[in-house]
């Protein structure tokens, strides 16, 4: 019995590995006669381009004429001729203070004025007689000037008490109701300018040299993500900022409808230069922990291409190309969709019919 299964034990040793060798074999040559089907990618060529050198900024658009309305005078107010939100005219009365003390101040300035220059009148007559004394003539004028400058006073008083619009423009929320007290500098409404807007916004100093009043800018802002407003530079700060060392700067919006004061808006600055450059459209560029990363197609016969990936440098992107600095040519064809599927030495065929 020992010797049967000493016999089966030491067979077993010798097929076994024999067994297993030969399917190894059969299992590589498998592997080596089976080819993986080419990958359907789409793509495009890279190409050299001509673009216009540009300064990114940012800024806040501001009317060119904006303000607060105040009061300058304490009171009550007794009028509001204006809604939240409405166009008003230049000169236009706004808002109105109680002004009934004043108004019977006036009335007694008033009849005293006229009382001075009475006496004026007759002492300037009684002068030329040698019927007065000078010092009863200069009392008398001095009277007189006196009534006139605190008429004068209360007029100024009475007009800061009815509160107009300095220009034509559009009024902003209402700050107070009829019947609030103000006080001088309180805040009533503001009032805006929307025909002409425009925008102060700062840039390094070294860019001093590339501005030039006239220049071009384009300004986008969140509220109208698919739309370009036109600008132009108007002035440029005479001093550097010496914490920040960036330059103050303002250009003048041209097709500013929809804007608003207060916006914060991004400008792109064309100081005239261009210069060539390779681009390849931006879903040709996949980013990775090794870098940016465009793939490269090499010929192969049957209409395949071979996809190489390659390590590239990219600067800015504009209408949907990315500029390549370093790392495919013009000319080269590029993978633009289909990147997920490939691997190192992936054949592939393009089909641009194909969707991904």
């Amino acid at each position: 019995m020992k010797a049967y299964l000493f016999a089966v034990l030491l067979l077993l040793a010798i097929f076994v590995p024999i067994a297993g060798y030969k399917f190894f074999q059969f299992s590589a040559l498998s592997n080596a006669s089976f080819e993986r089907p080419p990958i359907t990618v789409a793509a495009d060529i890279a190409k050299e381009e001509n673009w216009e050198e540009h300064l990114d900024a940012i800024g806040t658009i501001r009317a060119v004429r904006g303000i607060n309305l105040t009061s300058e005078e304490s009171g009550e107010i007794i009028r509001i001729n204006f809604r939240s939100g409405e166009k008003v005219k230049k000169d236009q009365l706004l808002v109105v203070l109680n002004d009934r003390v004043e108004v019977a101040r006036r009335e007694s300035q008033k009849a005293t004025l006229e009382l001075a220059q009475i006496q004026f009148d007759r002492n300037k007559k009684l002068i030329r007689q040698n019927s007065i004394s000078e010092a009863d003539y200069d009392r008398a004028r001095a009277d007189l000037e006196r009534a006139q400058a605190d008429l004068a006073e209360t007029d100024a008083v009475l007009a800061n008490k009815r509160i107009r619009a300095p220009f034509a423009g559009t009024t902003g929320i209402l700050q107070v109701e009829l019947g609030d007290y103000v006080s001088p500098g309180d805040v009533l409404a503001s009032l805006q300018d929307l025909s002409e807007l425009e925008i102060d916004f700062t840039l390094p100093a070294q860019k001093a040299p590339l501005l030039k009043a006239g220049q071009r800018i384009a300004l986008s802002v969140d509220a109208f993500p698919e739309r370009t407003f036109e600008a132009r530079l108007v002035a440029i700060d005479s001093q550097i900022d010496p914490n920040t060392r960036n330059l103050m700067a303002r250009a003048e919006i041209e097709s500013g409808k929809g804007l608003l004061p207060g916006m914060f808006a991004y400008l792109k600055l064309f100081p005239g230069i261009s210069f060539d450059l390779v681009t390849v459209p931006q879903t040709a560029v996949s980013y990775s922990l090794h870098g940016n990363i465009v793939h490269l197609l090499e010929p192969e016969e049957n209409q395949t291409r071979l996809a190489k990936a390659i390590v590239v440098t990219t600067g800015d992107t504009r209408d949907g190309r990315t500029r390549i600095i370093s790392g495919i040519e013009s000319g080269d064809q590029v993978v633009t969709a289909g990147q997920n599927k490939l691997y190192r030495g992936a054949r592939v065929v393009v089909d641009e019919n194909v969707a991904f």
